[in-house]
């Protein structure tokens, strides 16, 4: 499998490949960073990149993996949407009145790691979630990766067009309109 079809492979094939050694968490990690640092510019779909806490992760995984544990996502990359928190690190909504940093993952992130997901970085929406394009006055906007002209719309938008572009296989998000 050629790295734009492993980038595209969705995170169960991922997984698979992961626990049958054909693919180590840290290679597909490393091909999520290069692929985030060569089309994030354009896109702006990612507001933090976590690239060497998500190596370490990966390695972690991986040494989980090489001693028989088995979990469904381990070592598999995803991204999280700024409206969940990760801890250590801030969460924004969106906006640039944010306080300090989380102290905790919120369970939905929690439970992603407890699965043996790999967090690398949170994705970008609207200011708090309001409008139903992902833009905001003070991380700009996020563009469709098919047609740059274009949002690849809200509020889950950053998250939307992460894993359109293929910079990482899934990324949680949220629907708050139904």
């Amino acid at each position: 499998m050629d790295a734009t079809d492993l980038a595209y492979a969705g995170i169960a094939k991922q997984a698979e490949l992961i626990a049958a050694g054909e693919i180590s968490s840290r290679e597909l990690v490393e091909l999520y960073l290069e692929r985030i640092a060569r089309l994030n510019p354009k896109l702006n779909a990612f507001r933090v990149v976590f690239a060497e806490r998500a190596r370490m992760e990966a390695d972690q995984a991986d040494a989980r993996r090489g001693a028989g544990g088995e979990r469904p996502l381990l070592g598999v990359p995803i991204a999280v949407k700024d409206e969940f928190d990760v801890a250590g690190e801030v969460t924004t909504f969106g906006t640039n009145a944010y306080g300090e940093s989380a102290r905790a993952d919120s369970e939905i992130v929690r439970r992603a790691r407890a699965a043996g997901a790999v967090v690398i970085g949170k994705t970008h929406m609207p200011e708090l979630g309001a409008v139903p394009w992902t833009e905001s006055p003070t991380w700009g906007a996020t563009r469709n990766p098919w047609e740059l002209q274009h949002s690849p719309g809200g509020s889950s938008g950053g998250s939307a067009a992460a894993v359109a572009a293929g910079l990482v296989g899934a990324a949680l998000a949220g629907d708050g309109g139904g």
